[in-house]
């Protein structure tokens, strides 16, 4: 079988991973690979499992820096804690399995589907995208990046005065650049502009919104915010009084 043709494994539930865990339930998937809800058989604990598909994982570069990206960055609060790395076998090809915490929550994409018309009220939209902004903020003062930021492979753990959010996938297509951090930045008014309903919405934002989203027209988004930083300060100096 080609490598190029593994594009989802689809595990099934109570399947066996490595003969040390089995599956419950998958979480998500990416670019790189499908995350898993796991446990561990003789203890019971539930972890998470993020194979990897063997085409985005040559010579095992990928989950090699995936893993110490997590591990760098294992002090920010957005960011799951990377355990171990496991191989099992999938139609007779290898596939590297990295074992990390499993954290309790939804995928923000369904999370929406608890609000009405699927989409959030601009204050509560204005909470997440705070929320979001000063964990990449971390993320980035540590002189790395996230690179693929969307509604799949964010988590919500807590919702009340404020989100509790992880997430499920980091990217690392080399030393990191300016470019990539803009990336981030322009993904998290994306994710922001998404959950507020998206464009059918947009001409009913108070000025305060339409000011943030910017028409999702990067140029313009990256002359107001140059920095992650300057976005959430922002945040914290706006009038939220619509």
């Amino acid at each position: 079988m080609s490598l190029a043709k593994i594009k989802e494994f689809n595990l099934p539930v109570g399947k066996s991973i490595a003969g040390k865990y089995k599956v419950i339930s998958r979480l998500g998937s990416g670019w790189e690979g499908e995350v898993y809800k796991i446990y561990e058989v003789k203890t019971g604990i539930e972890k998470a499992a993020k194979l990897f598909f063997p085409h985005r994982n040559l010579k095992d570069k990928a989950a090699k820096k995936y893993a110490q990206k997590l591990h760098k960055l294992r002090q920010c609060s957005l960011l799951i804690q990377y355990h171990t790395q496991e191989e099992i076998f999938y139609k007779k090809i290898p596939i590297t399995v990295l074992i990390s915490e499993y954290v309790e929550g939804v995928l923000l994409s369904e999370f929406l589907l608890n609000f009405r018309g699927k989409k959030m009220a601009p204050y509560i939209a204005l909470h997440l995208l705070y929320a979001l902004t000063k964990g990449i903020e971390e993320i980035h003062l540590r002189n790395e990046y996230h690179g693929d930021l969307h509604t799949d492979n964010i988590i919500v753990n807590k919702f009340g005065l404020n989100f509790g959010l992880k997430v499920l996938d980091l990217l690392h297509y080399g030393n990191p650049k300016p470019e990539f951090l803009k990336d981030d930045l322009v993904g998290l008014i994306e994710i922001f502009h998404e959950v507020l309903g998206g464009s059918k919405n947009y001409s009913k934002h108070p000025q305060v919104i339409k000011h943030i989203c910017s028409g999702l027209k990067k140029s313009i988004i990256l002359k107001k915010f140059k920095t992650v930083s300057q976005l959430r300060e922002h945040l914290e100096i706006l009038d939220w009084t619509f």
